[in-house]
């Protein structure tokens, strides 16, 4: 007796747990499907909500249309790669469109034909007079190259400027104007007013450890002992040439004259060997109050 009871007992919790596994399949595949219905017609409501940034999305139909992927890549590489990249991933000065909140939140190009038409003039990004089609083909391309990204293992992509702001700004202050010597050739009233303005995230940080095209002093002494000093306009293993004040270039064969090159860069490469990563960071910090 005591035997069927335990059995009885098994049978019931048996059934409950199919009823259980078969109701969490139900309700998935109800999910499922009503995610489908959602991305074919853009919202159950007809309004065009969206996930929170980095979750999966329904792809309106254009963006799955090669042919006009490819027409908007081609214009994209053409008009918009040298600021933000050739895979729209970032470029020299323009920011990742893969990561872009107005990217995610854009419906068939609600919102990134406007910004494509009329431009952006703070961000010194120019309005384009393109055709429907080719705004269409842009878009497109555009959400082609986030959905691509937000597939890639890792989620994460790029910096944030957030990612950069980890020091002590008061730190790096002290090494500013003490062990770091920056002060020797710097001024946070003079040529660094600002820059934090001018510059954000890593841009400003790549400037900082080895900043790209900073004019170097040359002086050039000629035979008769007269010196003179100016930019560095030209320089190989036969001529070094120089612009004055006023602007003028001159210029003179290497082996009648002497010649010192004082590259500021120089410096900054030499520094490189000798941060800390605290030093960076704090460093960044401080500079990043520099507004």
């Amino acid at each position: 007796m005591r035997t069927v009871i335990k059995d009885m007992k098994r049978f019931r919790v048996s059934v409950v747990l199919l009823a259980f596994l078969f109701s969490a399949c139900h309700n998935r595949e109800t999910v499922a499907l009503a995610q489908t219905v959602q991305a074919q017609s853009g919202s159950v409501s007809g309004s065009a909500s969206k996930p929170p940034l980095g979750a999966s999305r329904g792809t309106p139909p254009s963006e799955t249309n090669p042919k006009l992927v490819d027409a908007g890549r081609n214009l994209f590489q053409q008009n918009c790669a040298f600021c933000h990249g050739r895979d729209a991933e970032g470029g020299e000065i323009g920011p990742d469109l893969t990561r872009s909140r107005l990217v995610h939140a854009d419906v068939n190009g609600n919102k990134i034909a406007a910004v494509i038409r009329n431009g952006r003039p703070a961000q010194k990004m120019p309005a384009f007079n393109f055709s429907s089609q080719q705004v269409q083909g842009l878009v497109a391309f555009i959400h082609a190259q986030e959905a691509k990204a937000s597939a890639e293992n890792g989620g994460r992509r790029g910096v944030d400027v957030s990612d950069l702001q980890t020091g002590n700004a008061d730190a790096g202050k002290r090494y500013f104007n003490g062990a770091g010597t920056c002060s020797k050739c710097h001024s946070a009233t003079g040529d660094l007013a600002g820059i934090a303005s001018r510059y954000q995230g890593l841009r400003l940080e790549e400037r900082m450890l080895y900043p790209r095209h900073v004019p170097s002093k040359v002086t050039v002494t000629l035979p008769s002992g007269k010196q003179v000093t100016g930019t560095l306009a030209y320089l190989d293993e036969f001529t070094v040439g120089l612009k004055d004040a006023n602007g003028s270039y001159h210029s003179w064969e290497i082996s009648r004259v002497k010649y010192s090159v004082d590259a500021p860069v120089h410096v900054h490469t030499e520094l490189l060997g000798k941060y800390t990563d605290a030093d960076i960071h704090n460093l960044m910090a401080y500079l990043q109050t520099l507004r």
